[in-house]
């Protein structure tokens, strides 16, 4: 009876455990979306290297 509790114990929490890390892993992912989303809201940014792309070189 003993080593049944035992194992229901370390079950419990091995379960915590991966409920927390499963947790953790969801606030991530949301963050890196959340920052993904914000940067498409912006727009594309023109680097120097397309406005050379864009325009005829001078003489």
């Amino acid at each position: 009876m003993f080593e049944y509790r035992m194992y229901k114990v370390n079950e419990a929490e091995l379960l915590r455990e991966a409920a927390a890390q499963r947790l953790v892993g969801e606030a991530r992912a949301a963050r890196r979306n959340r920052r993904h989303t914000e940067h498409e809201a912006e727009g594309r940014v023109s680097h120097l290297r397309d406005l050379r792309d864009r325009f005829a070189h001078a003489a």
